[in-house]
């Protein structure tokens, strides 16, 4: 396994919206760990109740006519509060959570398909199967080219395929439990060792039923 690196660049976690970057979100997850899970739960929600209100307090472009200033807020308040955004701050505040094999809950650790199934069960009450290699059969198969935050990404670790998985967020970066000894965290999906080992990427569809 490699190092941590976390990239330090203050890149946009969606090319639309500068101001929603993704080390804000890292850092913002760092700082809610430090609380016992059940206040920062509560801690998260407020922050995004703050950020909506932000984007709808910011001033429109000066030659926007009235409807145009509608238009755009809405846009924007949709933006915050689409499944992929949700999905992400689900995902982030639980950064430096412990690696646990088999764990499902932040109480007791993560692996990482428990991570993903924890996320998207909360996040849109999306109840995934509970394997990486089972997940990749949900959803429809993504280009890397073509992934979007909330994509979810699998790699080869343990030299059988779909073997690690994780939740994209943009900008090549995802956030995935490790292995024992270590915790949730963000890496750059352009790193040598992730790059050698992708195996694909899945787009689980919103209420997809599950496979029979």
């Amino acid at each position: 396994m490699t190092k941590e690196t976390l990239n330090k660049s203050d890149r946009p976690l969606t090319s639309t919206h500068p101001s929603l970057t993704v080390r804000t979100f890292v850092c913002l997850g760092v700082t809610l760990i430090r609380w016992p899970y059940q206040i920062s739960k509560t801690v998260r929600n407020i922050v995004i109740v703050a950020m909506i209100a932000t984007v709808l307090v910011s001033p429109p472009p000066a030659s926007a006519e009235p409807e145009q200033e509608q238009s755009t807020v809405l846009e924007k308040l949709s933006s915050f509060t689409d499944r992929a955004a949700q999905i992400a701050i689900e995902a982030l505040s639980l950064v430096g959570i412990r690696y646990r094999y088999g764990g499902n809950s932040p109480e007791q650790g993560l692996d990482c398909s428990g991570l993903v199934r924890y996320v998207f069960r909360e996040a849109g009450g999306t109840d995934l199967p509970r394997t990486s290699q089972e997940m990749s059969r949900r959803g429809e198969p993504v280009d890397k080219q073509d992934l979007q935050p909330g994509d979810l990404v699998f790699f080869n670790t343990l030299n059988r395929a779909f073997s690690h998985v994780g939740i994209y967020l943009g900008n090549n970066q995802f956030i995935h439990a490790p292995s024992a000894g270590r915790n949730v965290r963000v890496e750059n999906m352009d790193m040598n060792y992730w790059k050698a080992r992708f195996n694909g990427a899945r787009r689980v569809l919103e209420n997809e039923p599950a496979p029979r």
